[in-house]
């Protein structure tokens, strides 16, 4: 089942272009892994996102006082894929329905949201928001903020692919965060890893 937006452009050779797409979904470490898989994505960065502190630090943001979201920076190109496949993977990988917290992490720096960069990318996220409340999956509203892109500021080199460079640590924190669990309990096959 998708929840990506009727007429989806067409997957076409690279155009060179490259755009950006800006998802907090609690934890950023969690939120590398599912994007860096996809054909046509380029990079992914994860940083910080939402907030009014210049050159924060991740000291900064993990007090909660900053503003800012853990987020992560997607970059692609869309002639290779749509970024209503970006939104379905961003959906597929949150709790959607939880305000300032994504598992165990709790507060303001953990909150879900879509970061648009410009109006197409606004209009396909409110779409696939309505869409998703209307399966009735959750059973609960949706909470997730689809705001304005602003300032992102990459976060530490050291949590840059924390995935792959501490995988027994990341493996271990993610399994106790409860994420998984709760992504297998909701979407079961349907689920994007």
């Amino acid at each position: 089942m998708s929840f990506a937006a009727q007429g989806e452009q067409a997957i076409h050779p690279s155009s060179g272009r490259t755009e950006k797409a800006t998802f907090a979904g609690g934890c950023f470490w969690c939120m590398e892994s599912p994007f860096e898989k996809l054909p046509g994505v380029l990079s992914v960065t994860s940083g910080y996102a939402g907030g009014k502190t210049e050159n924060p630090t991740y000291e900064d943001v993990s007090s909660g006082r900053t503003g800012h979201a853990e987020a992560v920076e997607v970059l692609y190109d869309p002639a290779k894929i749509a970024y209503t496949r970006l939104l379905d993977v961003f959906w597929r990988n949150i709790d959607p329905t939880t305000k300032d917290r994504q598992f165990v992490d709790v507060g303001s720096q953990y909150r879900t949201a879509v970061f648009y960069h410009n109006e197409e990318q606004r209009r396909l996220a409110e779409e696939s928001k309505k869409q998703l409340e209307a399966s009735g999956r959750f059973g609960r509203p949706i909470v997730t903020e689809i705001v304005p892109a602003e300032r992102f500021y990459p976060a530490e080199e050291y949590h840059q692919d924390y995935y792959k460079k501490s995988a027994t640590r990341y493996k271990f924190y993610r399994f106790n965060s409860g994420r998984d669990q709760y992504l297998d309990r909701i979407w079961g096959k349907d689920r994007e890893h």
